[in-house]
């Protein structure tokens, strides 16, 4: 496989990934009680989005991986034809 698509792959997971661990660990300004005048309560209280998109990184290359080795095994090519 070229490595276009092999990143390609990565990107459309990747974003997967990405909204399933952004509301994890998240508290809304509304749940905390702290909510700042003119914001929406729903917002979250602190940001931590460096942390998100390194789990997300670390997810999608995991998942990328167990594709690939999905897409591959013979067992499951046997299988699926």
């Amino acid at each position: 496989m070229q490595i276009g698509s092999i990143l390609a792959i990565f990107f459309v997971v990747w974003w997967l990934c990405l909204f399933i661990v952004l509301p994890i660990g998240s508290r809304s300004q509304l749940d905390a009680g702290e909510v700042v005048p003119g914001t929406e309560p729903g917002a979250p209280v602190t940001v931590r989005l460096w942390r998100q998109l390194a789990a997300t990184t670390v997810l999608a290359g995991f998942m990328t991986a167990l594709l690939f080795w999905g897409l591959s095994n013979e067992t499951l090519q046997r299988y699926w034809s």
